[in-house]
């Protein structure tokens, strides 16, 4: 009986519905990432999973449908990270310093998805995805500023105004540090709550972050 060549090759394993899905959607985070969705090619994408096109059809219908769900899945990380953050009670300042802990924390594990919601919009919005998480985030702060503002006198209005403020600080203090990556984020972040609370007039030379809970 004849036996099978030893450097023959071992055959493919065939993959699960959810596990190819997975593998498609990790795929397709890596080159959109590198090179933007419109540059991303549907023959790239399956030619890297080692698949046909039609597999990825199969599941997503089209390049704009796994492109969709790649940044459905980045922004929903991204906001419960960010939201998880802002949710706990806590005086104002601890809860800026873990929102931009959390911030900084998702573009250090998922750089690649960072790059996606800050580059491009899904097909069919105008806006892309980040500022779509940055306005449900702004909203929050401002809840949370509220008592902080109205014993300062500030209208309602003023809030709602520094509220965006903050909130666009941070998220472009991200945008610089996601290539940066220097100093470590928690330093960005002492950086960034020592600004916001401080103001030019009143930096503190050497910030530290006040919160022993943001050990990310």
């Amino acid at each position: 009986m004849s036996r099978p060549s030893p450097d023959r090759a071992a055959p493919r394993i065939r993959m699960t519905g959810p596990a190819r899905r997975r593998q498609l959607i990790d795929v397709g985070r890596g080159l959109f990432a590198a090179k933007g969705a419109d540059a991303a090619t549907i023959e790239e994408i399956a030619s890297t999973a080692g698949v046909t096109k039609p597999v990825i059809y199969e599941h997503f219908g089209s390049k704009e449908g796994l492109y969709r769900v790649v940044v459905e899945e980045e922004s929903e990380l991204l906001l419960r990270a960010i939201t998880g953050s802002l949710a706990e009670d806590a005086k104002p300042r601890v809860l800026v310093e873990r929102a931009a802990m959390a911030l900084l924390t998702y573009i250090e594990n998922r750089s690649e998805g960072f790059r996606i919601l800050v580059r491009d919009a899904p097909p069919g919005q105008q806006a892309g995805a980040l500022t779509s998480i940055l306005s449900r985030i702004t909203a929050r702060v401002e809840h949370i500023l509220a008592d902080e503002f109205a014993a300062r006198g500030f209208s309602a209005g003023d809030g709602a105004m520094y509220a965006q403020m903050l909130v666009g600080m941070v998220a472009m203090t991200g945008q610089w540090w996601l290539d940066a990556r220097s100093p470590d984020k928690r330093a960005v972040a002492a950086h960034l709550v020592n600004l916001a609370w401080n103001g030019l007039t009143g930096l503190q030379k050497e910030p530290a972050l006040v919160d022993g809970a943001a050990r990310v």
